[in-house]
Order: structure tokens, then sequence, then C-alpha cells
């Protein structure tokens, strides 16, 4: 899987990105510690049917990108562990 960064100021976003039905995006927020929050979405479906999970991580991040990147892969982790057969 690959996904691509864009360049925005001081720090890079993380693209979303979309795993079948499935679109995760990294949703880094600022602490008053300065440090970053790891958050993520995981949407999927459309108009009154959609639904949108929301992860928050305990972890906190020196900086933006990295907090981008811990959320993202724990999005896609959950989905591949959602879509796995057994």
């Amino acid at each position: 899987m690959c996904f691509s960064m864009i360049q925005n100021n001081n720090f890079s976003l993380l693209s979303p990105v979309t795993m079948g039905k499935y679109r995760i995006a990294a949703c880094p927020q600022p602490l008053t510690s300065g440090r970053f929050g790891a958050l993520v979405s995981i949407a999927s479906g459309s108009g009154s049917a959609s639904t949108d999970r929301v992860m928050r991580f305990r972890d906190d991040f020196l900086t933006h990108d990295a907090a981008a990147h811990y959320a993202l892969a724990q999005g896609i982790d959950w989905v591949h562990e959602k879509t796995r057969t057994h």
C-alpha cells in the first residue's frame, strides 16, 4: 500500500487511504503540552448509511507527522483485522 505526502508549512499531511469500502484519515491533534495526539477516522458508506469510527490513542508524539503516521498505521491495521476472512 502506498499513500502520498502533502507538504504544508512545517509538517506533512498524509492523504487519506481508501481500502475497499473504508476511507482512513489521520487526524493528529495538538496537545497543551506541545506534543501531538494521534486520532484516526475510518469512514464507510454514504448518505444516511454512512458511518465514521474515530479512534483516539493514549500515546502522544513529538511531531504532527509522527502522530499522523501512527494513526494511519493503526487505522490500516484495524481495517485489515475487520476484513480478514476467518
